[in-house]
């Protein structure tokens, strides 16, 4: 019984192991396939023993990242999620736009720079959250969806209750992750996912926290609730009021006075805005060099048939045109030629 009970906690501490030994090369290409590309310097010449093993992979990304050296890691600007830094031991520092944190316990978003420095005894758990997620609870407790990425304050303190609360809840997350009991429960592993994201809300101070701090989804009734989810949730099918409704589980009639009553708008113009920043989201992340595309291939995906509909609509709401968009980021990503102990 012992024996058994030894070799399934050996196959949870390697399960999700995607990577153990020295190859910089590899490591550098497997985080940079899971977060974004970056350049890695490893200094000093020192051997590395890194690893790196991903705890959960669903709607949110959680993972544990060691590089048994002293490492310079700068990915620039993050494109669409939030990455929170963890540390389980070891130090590091964390630059964010330019300024040095205090702490390398950190949270930065899209749009965000940063750059990161770590010793040879860091092990991080590194969570993602991609920006829709976030976006998504937003608009259920605000009634709309937001048209910026929200900025939370970089750094967060474990003195503080409600993060040390928060801090707790990552730990507990990770343990379940890993657990027999999380194989046969998909849905509380999502339970898991939400709550994590609606209570960092609560407990990091942001630019909303006064309109967002205490409110769930109860803003919105649940037949505009439901409305507003399918359309996050399908924004790439072809999709008219009458879908809508039937998601909501209202009539066409119903679904129109709940939406210009708490949304102020109609069902098919809240569907634009969220189409409209699914498309400018594409459009800026192969601008940066981090997707290849074309306007007229994000324009379809999006379900926007007419070239000269889509670039009005745009235009009203972003105040410059899909193709400004697209050369925004003509620069591209950093060079990626140099290998071995300096990878890009």
């Amino acid at each position: 019984m012992q024996g058994d009970t030894d070799k399934n906690r050996r196959r949870r501490r390697t399960s999700g192991l995607l990577f153990r030994g020295a190859d910089v090369d590899e490591l550098h290409d497997l985080v940079s396939q899971r977060f974004a590309p970056h350049r890695m310097v490893v200094r000093g010449g020192q051997n590395m023993d890194g690893r790196f093993r991903c705890l959960h992979a669903g709607e949110l990304g959680l993972y544990e990242l060691g590089y048994g050296a002293e490492v310079d890691v700068v990915p620039g600007e993050l494109p669409e999620f939030y990455n929170i830094h963890i540390p389980l031991s070891g130090g590091g520092s964390i630059i964010t736009d330019g300024v040095t944190q205090p702490s390398p316990l950190c949270l930065v978003g899209p749009g965000q720079r940063v750059a990161m420095r770590w010793d040879g005894k860091c092990v991080n758990h590194v969570l993602n959250i991609p920006r829709a997620v976030v976006d998504r609870s937003l608009a259920l407790r605000l009634g709309d969806a937001p048209l910026a990425p929200l900025r939370f304050a970089s750094v967060l303190d474990p003195r503080a209750g409600p993060v040390a609360s928060w801090l707790r809840l990552e730990r507990e997350f990770a343990a379940f992750a890993g657990s027999e009991l999380a194989e046969l429960s998909p849905q509380g592993l999502r339970n898991w996912e939400r709550l994590l994201v609606e209570t960092l809300l609560d407990a990091q101070p942001h630019p909303l926290s006064d309109k967002v701090v205490g409110r769930g989804a109860t803003a919105l009734p649940p037949a505009v609730r439901r409305a507003t989810t399918y359309c996050a949730e399908h924004a790439h099918e072809v999709i008219g009021v009458s879908e809508l409704a039937l998601a909501a589980r209202v009539s066409i009639r119903s679904l129109r006075e709940g939406f210009r009553t708490h949304l102020r708008t109609t069902p098919m113009r809240y569907l634009c805005l969220v189409r409209l920043d699914l498309a400018r989201r594409d459009l800026q992340a192969i601008a940066a060099g981090n997707a290849t595309g074309s306007v007229l291939e994000v324009q379809l995906r999006w379900c926007f048939p007419h070239s000269s509909r889509f670039a009005k609509c745009y235009r009203e709401v972003y105040g410059e045109l899909p193709s400004e968009t697209l050369r925004g980021g003509a620069e591209g990503p950093p060079d990626s030629r140099k290998r071995r102990r300096t990878r890009r």
